[in-house]
């Protein structure tokens, strides 16, 4: 009996724990609100050569990989027939061109009949027709860019025969890279032709490319309430490639004098949202209480604070887990939250 009275009054009279935590003060900072969406990077141009006609390839006039200009030849068909039978055509033409004019003459003067004449007029005009239709059978043989840009990895060679289906080589103009995503129907107000966006791709995570929404689709899906934006990045260093996996963030108007926290500040309850505040207390110790707040977009580590923290307010970023309202604490130094300069291997 004497032993549990002795513990009760060492427990009573037992000094009261303070909880070791890390804190910071809120100071008012400027916050850059930004709309973040994904997509995927297409060029400005981007097409796969094909053929139009089938044939056996005689000339191939370009490397995999290299640089081309708008109507530089790029692969030749064999065209000898084509190119005999438009000699044969030209070849008639004269006599035809002169048997027309002649028996135009003839008609005028009533020599022959209105019957004759069209024959010789109708024989013209099908030889002419027939060696148009001879060179752009020809020209069809003949591939050549559509626009100036980069080819990639040429898929046909020498001698091969190839039909419309095959494919012959990629060509993108890749000097400006365009980026769809699509945003809620919500933040329409807050997008504009012209608006600064930011572009992140995994192959850079560090480098911002800088674009600019160029297009914004007049309907929004009624089915999924999204609207389809389209922005510019220019591609002066070629590190941008269609077919990229990229975020974008369109950058908003900044606020001043925000109040910006830590991730490691805020605790997550189904009851809200809230952070403990440090304030000393009639003896001079510092205890903490709770302030439910109102968070608004998180950026990397840090959240914007829409209500619940005012600037001058000391609020603890680390050692929440065993704090309550009134609990006493002592701040403390630690760099356990800072994050490395280089990811640790496993």
């Amino acid at each position: 009996m004497a032993k549990q009275k002795g513990i009760a009054e060492y427990m009573a009279n037992m000094p009261e724990p303070a909880f070791p935590v890390t804190a910071s003060e809120a100071k008012p900072a400027n916050w850059i609100p930004a709309i973040e969406a994904i997509g995927f990077i297409e060029p400005n141009q981007g097409v796969t050569i094909t053929s139009e006609v089938s044939g056996v390839i005689n000339k191939i006039d370009f490397e995999s990989g290299s640089i081309v200009k708008k109507d530089q030849l790029l692969v030749s068909l064999d065209s000898d027939v084509e190119k005999a039978n438009l000699k044969s055509a030209e070849a008639r033409l004269p006599a035809a061109k002169a048997k027309y004019a002649r028996y135009q003459g003839l008609y005028k003067k009533g020599s022959i009949s209105k019957e004759a004449f069209d024959d010789a007029q109708a024989a013209y005009f099908s030889l002419s027709a027939d060696i148009e239709s001879l060179k752009a059978t020809i020209d069809r043989r003949t591939i050549r860019a559509p626009f100036d840009g980069v080819v990639g990895l040429r898929n046909v060679f020498m001698g091969q025969y190839i039909q419309p289906t095959d494919d012959i080589v990629r060509l993108e103009d890749t000097t400006l890279m365009k980026l769809r995503f699509t945003v809620p129907q919500t933040d329409i107000s807050d997008i504009y032709l012209g608006q600064d966006v930011e572009i992140f791709v995994d192959a850079y995570p560090e480098i911002p490319f800088s674009g600019k929404i160029s297009a914004i689709e007049p309907a929004v899906n009624y089915q999924s309430g999204l609207v389809q934006v389209q922005a510019d990045i220019p591609n002066n260093e070629g590190q941008l490639r269609s077919g990229m996996f990229a975020r974008a963030h369109i950058i908003l108007p900044t606020l001043e004098d925000q109040i910006i926290l830590p991730q490691t500040a805020i605790t997550y309850t189904l009851y809200g949202d809230n952070v403990y505040l440090v304030n000393k207390d009639e003896k001079g110790d510092l205890r903490v209480r709770q302030s439910v707040i109102k968070a608004g977009e998180r950026k990397g580590e840090t959240v914007h604070i829409l209500d619940g923290v005012k600037a001058g307010d000391m609020v603890v970023t680390s050692g929440q887990v065993r704090l309550s309202n009134d609990a006493k604490v002592r701040i403390v130094e630690s760099n356990a939250l800072q994050a490395p300069a280089e990811t640790p291997m496993l």
